[in-house]
């Protein structure tokens, strides 16, 4: 059993798609970040950076992992799964998972403070995270013009750690106008059942789009 210490955005999606792809048993414990529950002492416990997803190993001594490309990286391992053991494709499929990780992700979520939530709209910010997200989907795109997925012709946590990101790419105000293979992939994974279980494991908050941005505005201001 895995406790999934979570809540409704890209980086704590992927843990739940992994886990469905996967077929492991776990637990969802969503954290209400307008309470600001990852910075109390109990969540801080299990990650002292206070940040979401972070995983309970029950079955492995209670073993807790923290940050969502360290958890993938986990869970693959543990179950053989979307992980080459051949070294150069295994090693291929971490690139690209920390393509993810220090690029799209960051660019993206920066894109989305400064495009949807910063008190004050900086024309030169939210240009610079756009264009920098944009250009992040056409080197995918290149990739994708050659192979099924981002690491090669299989499906591995490389896409399950990108495909969370890509899919809200208009919140992010950036658009996919030309990127033929990024938007085939993207379908593609659309239409598994574990990408469409996990993107509503947590089921997200139910408010319209002015009321989150007033909630995430809150914490980016704190």
């Amino acid at each position: 059993m895995i406790d999934l210490y979570t809540a409704a955005t890209p980086n704590g999606f992927k843990i739940s798609i992994a886990l469905e792809e996967m077929g492991l048993d776990y637990r969802v414990h969503k954290l209400d970040f307008s309470t600001n529950e990852q910075k109390q002492p109990e969540f801080l416990a299990i990650n002292p950076n206070g940040r979401i997803p972070a995983i309970i190993d029950r079955d492995n001594d209670d073993f807790v992992v923290f940050e969502s490309g360290a958890i993938l990286l986990y869970l693959a391992e543990k179950t053989g799964q979307f992980l080459p053991a051949d070294p150069k494709k295994r090693s291929q499929v971490i690139q690209w998972l920390m393509f993810q990780m220090s690029g799209v992700g960051p660019m993206m979520g920066q894109a989305n403070v400064f495009y949807r939530y910063f008190p004050e709209k900086i024309p030169a910010a939210i240009e610079r995270y756009q264009k920098e997200g944009r250009r992040l989907f056409e080197v995918m795109d290149t990739q994708l013009a050659k192979h099924q997925y981002l690491a090669g012709d299989e499906y591995t946590i490389a896409d399950i750690a990108t495909w969370p990101w890509v899919r809200i790419h208009e919140w992010s105000g950036i658009n996919m106008v030309g990127l033929s293979h990024l938007q085939r992939w993207l379908d593609e994974l659309a239409l598994r059942p574990a990408c469409q279980k996990g993107i509503v494991t947590p089921p997200p908050a139910i408010m319209t789009d002015e009321e989150r941005a007033k909630q995430i505005q809150k914490m980016v201001t704190k």
